[in-house]
């Protein structure tokens, strides 16, 4: 007898090969029989007719692993479950809540202070521990981990933008080789915010080679996606290089009009760095024009040096802030140790949209640019943007439109659509869930988008190429075996779908809408999704880790 069996559908198996009919039968976690199956016991038996089977999606791109360890991330993450993702990818941009370090504890927590929603309990010290309490909680989706680079830092030398000296560097690289020995699958950095800004080259490229023992990756939102683009692809590839080990470029893709043509050089690079030096380079993308994060991305990083309460300090001296936005109105961004990514000189007030404050007092303020905030405010846009960072502590999150098109343009736009068909480009959200205010419209619809969009709508991708980019090609990123495909003997995380209604719904100005067509979700065999309904209650996902930690445990 069968646990769940699947009959009637059109499967697409997550490789990339044509679908073809065929039943599914699940027992405990796996599949174990695909093809006719004549044998109707079955606990539960789900009718695929004129449905799409898949593998489960995977969110390559999340900041989830501050969400999984708060009690109600079933509810916060429904809207992940409902549009068919059963793996988020987390410890992305260099923000992990691990390391944590008691003497400089506090420093972490105020790094990632946008990212954390209320009831987290920071009940850990490394990644084993923080594992074994998602693990006592229980989890509603699979989630992987890399270990952020700015974690790391932050816990060793606190805001110093300096250059680590040869002690720091070797706690550093402890540090790193703790997190990989307890099964991460590498280590991430996010190049435009502090402190992973202040870092060299050659701080990557040897913090890569201990990642590179144990058979990992290396993940960067890269050094700048305007004046510095195409510097900053060239550095990551030297890092994998130099470290010798796969490198992964997250939100491929470029801030301002007169920066689109290098959307297909950078593609040519990636290529280049394949077939002529033997280098593992993939890239992923939100297809989505606006991309969301905090407030702070708005200030230089000599304003962040110190951490968040020094940057409150300097947004009271009227000197300082003049002398900010002196800087952001006429700083042209560049390589270290200038700053790489410059909103305001990239996009300008008008582009830049405040989806969520913290306070009360700040809540219609949400849904306005900062270039209203000024005008409801009386004051210079900038001078805006000081006060509402001061009373929100710089939690206040952002949309910041421009990536790869205009805000009109969006998902349309020819350099998001030339990005969404190269053969290595996976897909991500990027969204900031913390379970209150307004998300990024990503966090409730990227992968119908991607569905309904490009393949339905558009034929801009074919479906079997579409969901191979957020499967198997995502699985074979982190280097999953028996994840991201339908084959017998692998994990039955499986997506069923309506290739004709499926779609996103979910908008800037009301993200909060679940899409279509999403008709069943199944992670390690259980049915979490049943004819569009989310079972909440059912936590049915597992903490991943890396092949190589499975095999060390076995010995």
């Amino acid at each position: 007898m069968f646990d769940v069996l699947i009959k009637n559908g059109r499967v697409v198996d997550g490789t990339g090969n044509p679908w073809f009919k065929a039943d599914i039968g699940i027992k405990g976690e796996e599949i174990i029989r695909i093809g006719k199956i004549n044998i109707i016991e079955a606990v539960q038996t789900i009718d695929a007719t004129a449905l799409v089977v898949s593998p489960g999606f995977f969110d390559l791109h999340t900041h989830d692993d501050f969400v999984f360890p708060v009690k109600n991330h079933s509810e916060i993450l429904s809207c992940k479950i409902r549009q068919g993702i059963t793996t988020c990818v987390a410890g992305n941009c260099g923000y992990s809540p691990f390391p944590l370090l008691r003497e400089t504890a506090d420093f972490l927590k105020t790094y990632c202070i946008f990212l954390t929603p209320d009831g987290v309990t920071w009940e850990w010290s490394n990644f084993d521990e923080y594992t074994r309490f998602l693990e006592r909680q229980g989890l509603v989706a699979n989630t992987a981990h890399l270990i952020g680079h700015g974690a790391v830092r932050v816990g060793v030398m606190g805001y110093d933008p300096g250059k680590p000296n040869s002690e720091q560097m070797e706690r550093m690289k402890s540090l790193v080789r703790e997190a990989m020995r307890q099964g991460t699958f590498g280590m991430s950095s996010g190049l435009i915010y502090p402190p992973g800004m202040w870092a060299s080259t050659e701080e990557f490229i040897e913090l890569s080679k201990v990642i590179a023992e144990y058979g990992g990756f290396y993940a960067s939102h890269i050094r700048g996606h305007s004046e510095t683009h195409l510097d900053a692809i060239r550095e990551i590839i030297k890092v994998g290089e130099e470290a010798r080990l796969p490198v992964h470029i997250h939100h491929q893709g470029v801030f301002g009009k007169k920066h689109l043509w290098k959307i297909p050089v950078t593609i040519s690079m990636v290529e280049e760095a394949r077939e002529s030096k033997g280098l593992d380079v993939t890239h992923d993308q939100f297809p989505y024009s606006g991309a969301n994060t905090t407030i702070l991305a708005i200030f230089p990083p000599w304003a962040l040096e110190g951490g968040v309460p020094k940057l409150m300090e300097r947004l009271q001296a009227p000197e300082q802030r003049n002398e900010m936005l002196r800087y952001m109105e006429t700083h042209v961004p560049g390589w270290l140790p200038e700053w790489p990514f410059n909103p305001i000189k990239d996009l300008g007030y008008d582009n830049i949209l405040i989806i969520w404050c913290q306070a009360e007092k700040n809540k219609p303020l949400e849904g306005k640019t900062l270039e209203e905030l000024g005008k409801i405010k009386g004051k210079h846009p900038f001078d805006a943007a000081c006060d509402l960072a001061m009373d929100e502590r710089g939690a206040a999150m952002c949309v910041y439109f421009g990536y790869s098109g205009s805000r009109e343009e969006d998902w349309r736009a020819d350099g998001m659509r030339i990005l969404a068909k190269h053969h290595l480009m996976a897909f991500e959200s990027d969204a900031i869930l913390v379970g209150k205010g307004k998300p990024h419209p990503a966090a409730y619809g990227v992968m119908p988008r991607v569905l309904g969009r490009y393949v339905r709508e558009t034929n801009l991708l074919t479906l079997e190429d579409a969901i191979r980019k957020i499967t198997s090609l995502p699985a074979r990123i982190l280097g999953l075996r028996d994840r991201g495909v339908i084959r017998e003997d692998a994990y039955a995380d499986i997506t069923i779908f309506n290739p004709n209604t499926v779609v996103d719904k979910s908008t800037y100005e009301n993200p909060e809408q679940f899409p279509e067509g999403i008709e069943y979700v199944l992670i390690n065999g259980k049915v979490v999704v049943d004819k569009g309904l989310h079972r909440k209650e059912v936590l049915a996902g597992k903490v991943l880790r890396r092949i190589s930690y499975e095999f060390q445990q076995l010995r």
